[in-house]
């Protein structure tokens, strides 16, 4: 045995970590983090952004679904617990019948023609030089709410008064071009005792024979429907014996005086007026007044005539059509709907449009494939999960729309183009006030949203896959 002492102090081998052998004390080990602790910082993080969304979510989506449901089973004021009855009243009430009625025109019409509009108007797009532009002039209406498009079409373009509606103002330019518009549209006799209607024709309550002379004033005309050329009214001195003298004149002295049914110094003819020679309720001869208002019916056979002002002379023309009363009003809402969500459909698929790869289209042109046939066999198919999406979308903002039949439609016309969501409206802040009835209406709206909306949610689904 050795007498020398154990080694201690610096260098011992007890305090010496050992240099790979294994032997001797282990080092200690640096602390390692609490088990879960990364995972629920993590949590806490993701909480800290998603309970505000929730929160809001819960506030502004859940809430008002559940009360709706509860509030429908209940009457008109709350108080009273009345089951089903609510859905039963709906379901036999003829408003909620003629709603959803429209409501399906709606579903089956509006939304194919946005997205076959949105689809031509993508493909135009490509193929001309200022399609920018056109983008820009056919999305602009996405810009504008759905109250002030409904005040647009409604006072603007869907306006009966021609003078005031833009599409009225262009029926009626093409139809007055072609004659359907009087010299003097509403004008009249101002002798009632000479002229007699005759529908809107006026004819004189006497009859006269070849060799007469007569005198016909009108009134109610304008000073901006005397033609520039009008002269002075020329009464007619006597007449050949087979014919009949006359003149027609504004029975109306500038500044006052003169004496009714007397052609004064200061009023004028009134030219272009058709005048007609009746006898035996046929046409015998027929003339136009010159500049002076004189006119001379010739070729007269003896006997006795009338003399008549045809109804053209005073036909007002086109009047408008009333678009925004049934059978037109539900058509022309639509309209203003497709104007609005046109450039929403063009952009969408136009961007689907610019994914598709164009070595595909390329080859199809190759293979000898005309335009209408890429167009149709090739891309088409590529775009129709676009397609459906755009389709899906429309679909269920149609079921909601409300803003525009609220505003274009008068009050004597959103009967005839009531939809759900103003029928909704209608029954809980209406005359009924009927807030049970209402909530029954929107609780049925929600679940015919549903499919559209379920679609929608495994079509993302099953693209991210």
């Amino acid at each position: 045995m050795s007498d020398d002492p154990p080694e201690t102090g610096v260098g011992a081998p007890e305090d010496r970590a050992p240099a790979g052998t294994g032997t001797g004390a282990a080092a200690p080990a640096a602390p390692s983090p609490q088990p879960g602790s990364g995972r629920g910082r993590a949590f806490m993080v993701a909480m800290f952004f998603l309970v505000p969304a929730l929160v809001l979510l819960g506030a502004l989506v859940l809430y008002p679904i559940f009360f709706s449901v509860f509030r429908s089973l209940y009457d008109r004021t709350g108080d009273a617990f009345i089951g089903l009855d609510n859905y039963q009243k709906m379901f036999t009430s003829a408003g909620t019948f003629i709603a959803v009625r429209n409501t399906a025109i709606w579903v089956l019409v509006v939304p194919a023609l946005v997205t076959s509009l949105g689809l031509v108007f993508a493909v135009l797009t490509e193929r001309i030089s200022w399609g920018t532009a056109f983008k820009v002039v056919v999305f602009m209406p996405m810009a504008i709410s759905f109250l002030s498009a409904g005040v647009i079409w409604r006072g603007v373009m869907w306006e009966q008064d021609p003078n005031r509606g833009l599409v009225n103002a262009a029926f009626g330019s093409a139809i007055d071009a072609f004659g359907g518009k009087g010299v003097y549209p509403g004008a009249g006799p101002s002798q009632a005792d000479l002229l007699e209607p005759q529908g809107q024709a006026y004819v004189t309550s006497r009859t006269l024979s070849p060799g007469s002379t007569v005198e016909i004033g009108l009134f109610r005309i304008s000073e901006e429907q005397v033609p520039e050329d009008a002269a002075t009214a020329s009464p007619p001195s006597s007449a050949a014996g087979d014919a009949i003298a006359g003149v027609v004149w504004l029975d109306f002295t500038r500044g006052g005086g003169g004496e009714q049914g007397v052609v004064d110094p200061t009023e004028v003819g009134l030219p272009g007026v058709a005048v007609e020679a009746v006898s035996g309720g046929t046409v015998t001869a027929s003339a136009t007044t010159g500049a002076d208002g004189s006119f001379v019916l010739e070729g007269l056979l003896a006997g006795d005539y009338t003399i008549r002002l045809p109804a053209s002379n005073f036909s007002e023309g086109f009047q408008g059509f009333t678009w925004l009363q049934s059978p037109l009003v539900t058509p022309a809402i639509m309209v203003a709907y497709i104007w609005i969500w046109a450039g929403f459909s063009m952009v969408v698929i136009g961007a689907g449009l610019a994914a598709i790869p164009r070595d595909v289209l390329e080859a199809a042109r190759v293979d000898g494939a005309t335009e209408w046939q890429v167009f149709r066999r090739v891309t088409v198919p590529l775009l129709a999960p676009v397609l459906a999406v755009v389709l899906v979308t429309l679909i269920i903002n149609v079921l909601k729309v409300f803003d525009l039949v609220f505003v274009i439609a008068p009050g004597s016309a959103q009967r005839d183009a009531n939809v759900i969501a103003l029928e909704m409206w209608r029954a809980s802040f209406g005359g009924a006030r009927d807030f049970g009835l209402g909530s029954a209406l929107s609780v049925f709206l929600f679940v015919l949203v549903l499919p559209a909306m379920a679609f929608n949610i495994r079509r993302f689904r099953t693209e991210q896959r």
